[in-house]
């Protein structure tokens, strides 16, 4: 099937590893423009050379950018002013006991997770508004539904984006742009692996039958997705033929949610 991106550009922010490298490799496949984004150029520098190796003819391009800094933040859009596909997939986490989660780990939680997306939105949405196309992305999770009892800061934000790419897709009534969120479900990316101890030598097939037992037990595949098998439906929801989806909460949860909606 031909998703119809060729000549579109497209930002993917925090995509040098895992579901954002998985998104950025999907719209290269599909002859997108991608423009990755990391912290450190090195890393982006090597991500953007291994996916010119791992597909053929890949438009790919680097920018990095702390999204802690607003100065940096303002300095990535000084150097790509237009984009045709925005996904705000940058973020945070990790286990902390609520007790012990200061006003700072607070702080750059939001910081990250939500204003970064907020602020790039801010930018690049009159701008899809005026040429009348466009698809804006917030990676959210099952867990801004779910929210985790050790992780209550990430869940506060990934429930913030839900909020926040509902109102924007309302502001984009009766035009050609699009603004839906993903919730991806418990997914084999390496910051999974580093959480769970797997990059340490733990068994991995041993650490998800643990993962599900306990902390996901209502997973109906029962397994960690792989970031591609999340990818595929950012790369769609990126696509003209997507158009009639709009201001949604897309799960690809592995059934965790229980919910008929």
């Amino acid at each position: 099937m031909d998703l119809q991106l060729k000549n579109k550009t497209a930002l993917i922010t925090g995509s040098t590893e895992g579901i954002g490298y998985a998104i950025a490799k999907g719209l290269l496949a599909e002859g997108a423009t991608v423009y990755i984004n990391g912290r450190k150029q090195k890393t982006i520098d090597e991500s953007v050379k291994k996916l010119k190796e791992e597909v053929s003819s890949a438009d790919a391009h680097g920018i990095a950018a702390d999204f802690s800094k607003v100065e940096e933040i303002d300095n990535l859009i000084q150097q790509l002013p237009e984009v045709d596909i925005l996904i705000n997939n940058v973020g945070v986490f990790g286990p902390k006991p609520f007790e012990e989660i200061t006003d700072e780990d607070w702080f750059n939680f939001f910081e990250i997770n939500v204003m970064s997306g907020v602020r790039l939105s801010r930018h690049y949405l009159p701008k899809m508004k005026e040429k009348n196309w466009g698809r804006i992305l917030f990676t959210s999770s099952e867990s801004g539904v779910n929210i985790p009892e050790d992780m209550i800061h990430y869940g506060f934000t990934k429930t913030a984006l839900l909020s926040i790419s509902r109102g924007l897709a309302q502001l984009c009534k009766a035009t050609n742009v699009t603004v839906n969120a993903v919730l991806p479900g418990p997914t084999m990316s390496e910051g999974v692996k580093e959480m769970t101890g797997i990059d340490e030598g733990k068994d991995p097939d041993e650490v998800a039958k643990d993962f599900f037992e306990n902390e996901r037990p209502t997973s109906i595949i029962q397994r960690f997705a792989s970031p591609e098998e999340v990818a595929n439906l950012f790369v769609y929801l990126s696509s003209p033929l997507s158009a009639a989806t709009n201001g949604a909460p897309m799960r690809v949860d592995g059934g965790v949610i229980r919910s008929a909606f």
